[in-house]
């Protein structure tokens, strides 16, 4: 039975929360400002998946449609997540810093297969950002422990991923995530944090959502792009069930895709896809703070899209950024086999 798509996360990711003030800072540690912002996401990270475990039931996930089995290993991803904050609050504390404590979370599901959605989405931020971080770190023991946990939020990634129906492996290779891009996400579900908290030297950028269109499937009903519009239940053997959506609802590359800023865009600016190891930007078409613009074909998968100033060429440049990230699916091409 298929599940949700990813697609079905991005008005979850639209909003940026009311984040606790940012103050920019210099530290001499980089290594040590690197693990606080890591343990920053372990903490959202493992809030998110003991909410939902004290929430929902097995019975409740058996109800939705998944299995005892992966309800099982639902309880090992959270289990994952524990043990990484306790791991690098360790690791800060060992090295004379005091951790950072967690914070007040929002986190916007409403039952299962929202939360499971929103979670393929989470893990694979939590991917690109250990892939984006790991070039920062300086100590070689810092870096092997961060790519550990790199290797265990990508299998999450890939499970959950697997549980809405996606291809889990929808690109050859991992997307790496700035710093202040990961946190611009990340304070979409973040309230509040301790005020005794170190100051991360982030400030969000402005925010950017993909705009829902109406798409029409076989029987000329009408499905939004945001999220999937589900058959009637019906009755097998005395059990409610889900039956599959009429039509799947990811753009593929070299599909126009529409994006809503948080305020007017000015004319000639470029969308910037970055997807796997490749940066690309397209000329958009801007309507007050609407702008719309065609998927590369290199783009499959989850991708990261920006409003930038210039047309960002292999290498991205924070500075030019005007809004987002937005994050976007797309289907990837059909494998090639040599």
């Amino acid at each position: 039975m298929m599940k949700p798509t990813v697609l079905s996360a991005l008005p979850l990711m639209a909003s940026l929360a009311s984040a606790a003030p940012l103050v920019a800072r210099q530290d001499t540690n980089i290594d040590a400002t690197v693990l606080q912002f890591a343990l920053t996401l372990e903490h959202l990270e493992n809030k998110f998946y003991n909410g939902a475990l004290e929430k929902f039931s097995e019975k409740d996930f058996m109800d939705a449609g998944y299995s005892a089995d992966y309800y099982h290993n639902l309880q090992y991803i959270g289990h994952d997540e524990a043990e990484h904050v306790k791991l690098l609050s360790t690791a800060l504390t060992a090295a004379g810093v005091t951790p950072v404590a967690e914070c007040e979370y929002t986190f916007p599901y409403t039952d299962i297969p929202s939360f499971i959605t929103l979670s393929s989405v989470l893990e694979g931020v939590g991917t690109s950002a250990y892939l984006g971080g790991a070039p920062l770190i300086t100590s070689k023991a810092y870096l092997t422990v961060a790519g550990s946990i790199l290797v265990t939020e990508a299998k999450h990634t890939s499970y959950q991923r697997a549980a809405i129906g996606e291809i889990a492996i929808a690109n050859p290779y991992g997307t790496p995530l700035d710093p202040t891009s990961v946190y611009t996400l990340a304070a979409a579900f973040i309230k509040s944090c301790p005020s005794t908290n170190a100051a991360l030297p982030f400030k969000p950028f402005p925010s950017l959502s993909v705009t829902p269109a109406e798409h029409k499937d076989k029987r000329g009903l009408g499905l939004s792009l945001g999220g999937h519009k589900w058959k009637p239940h019906h009755e097998e053997d005395g059990k409610p069930y889900l039956s599959e959506p009429a039509e799947p609802m990811i753009p593929c590359a070299g599909s126009t895709v529409s994006f809503t800023a948080a305020s007017h865009i000015p004319e000639g600016s470029y969308v910037t896809f970055v997807n796997g190891l490749g940066v690309s930007s397209v000329k958009g078409e801007v309507h007050d703070n609407m702008i719309s613009a065609e998927i590369p074909m290199t783009v499959e998968g989850q991708a990261y899209v920006f409003v930038s100033s210039k047309d960002v060429e292999t290498t991205f440049d924070d500075s030019a950024v005007l809004f987002g990230p937005a994050i976007l699916e797309v289907k990837p091409q059909p494998p090639t086999l040599f």
